[in-house]
């Protein structure tokens, strides 16, 4: 399908006339697993990022109903967590066959842009943002992760608990060096369980050990983890959590491989207590 002058594929064709009221579509993002397709719409120097459910995009296997429902059900979810470093959900509404939800355009590019840098292209083409993101000065990757760490300090503090939050939930604006939190469709109210056992929402990169067990808690101890996982993903060698990989000091490299622990018990047990832990170290 095209939509001014933009290219996308779709599995069959739908109208996308309700758009125009926002402007001109200048780019689509039409390779996301979770049945969402996404526009960047520009209308009047303005600009919206527009995600929308209803449609069957080219990588979705799933019931177009079910990623309705699912995105309606995430309106509540950004109108409780808005917060400074999350991108703002500016309106929400059904079309003739879906729902949209519309937030302001933020200039950030997508740390894990899977569908510009799949796979090894991540970690070595030096356009990934990623991979630039990787070569910045330790400062401001700090920085970076001080704003994903107030964040989720926040989503606690409204009782809430993150879920499939990974280096794709992060945008970075290379020009002015601000981060927002995008995609938090699946955090669920505090405490919850994992109810898909080792398929439950998240990457490999991130996932603490009870996001892969049916029946197991998902609370603020589970987030540390997460949190801890994005630290060793942003200043060290992601996976590989030695300290010959890790690019700040030892006292951080200390929290962010507790916050890791593979034994809840031994990890912090709030993401208040982490981040505190965090910030005496930088202090």
């Amino acid at each position: 399908m095209t939509l001014d002058k933009v290219d996308f594929q779709l599995q069959e064709e739908q109208n996308f006339d309700w758009l125009k009221q926002y402007g001109a579509v200048f780019c689509v993002f039409d390779q996301q697993d979770s049945g969402n397709i996404s526009f960047g719409v520009e209308k009047d120097e303005r600009k919206f990022f527009v995600k929308y459910a209803g449609s069957k995009p080219i990588d979705f296997t799933g019931n177009p109903e079910d990623a309705i429902e699912r995105l309606k059900k995430a309106v509540p979810v950004y109108q409780s967590l808005e917060h400074q470093h999350l991108i703002k959900l500016l309106d929400h509404f059904s079309t003739e066959i879906g729902y949209a939800l519309v937030f302001e355009w933020f200039e950030g590019e997508c740390l894990h842009s899977h569908w510009s840098f799949g796979g090894i292209a991540k970690y070595t083409n030096p356009n990934s943002p990623f991979y630039r993101f990787k070569k910045l000065e330790v400062e401001k990757r700090l920085k970076a992760l001080d704003a994903i760490f107030s964040f989720h300090t926040y989503v606690e503090s409204q009782r809430y608990v993150a879920v499939d939050f990974y280096d794709g939930s992060i945008l970075y604006d290379f020009k002015s060096n601000e981060t927002k939190i995008c995609d938090i469709d699946f955090y669920r109210h505090s405490p919850s369980i994992n109810d898909f056992g080792e398929d439950f929402w998240g990457s490999n990169r991130s996932k603490s050990p009870e996001e892969y067990g049916l029946g197991a808690p998902i609370d603020s101890i589970t987030n540390v983890f997460n949190l801890g996982a994005i630290a060793f993903g942003l200043l060290g060698g992601e996976r590989d959590r030695s300290f010959s990989k890790w690019d700040a000091n030892q006292g951080l490299y200390e929290v962010a491989i507790k916050a890791v622990e593979e034994d809840r018990n031994k990890r912090y047990s709030t993401v208040k207590e982490f981040y505190d832990a965090w910030k005496s170290v930088l202090n």
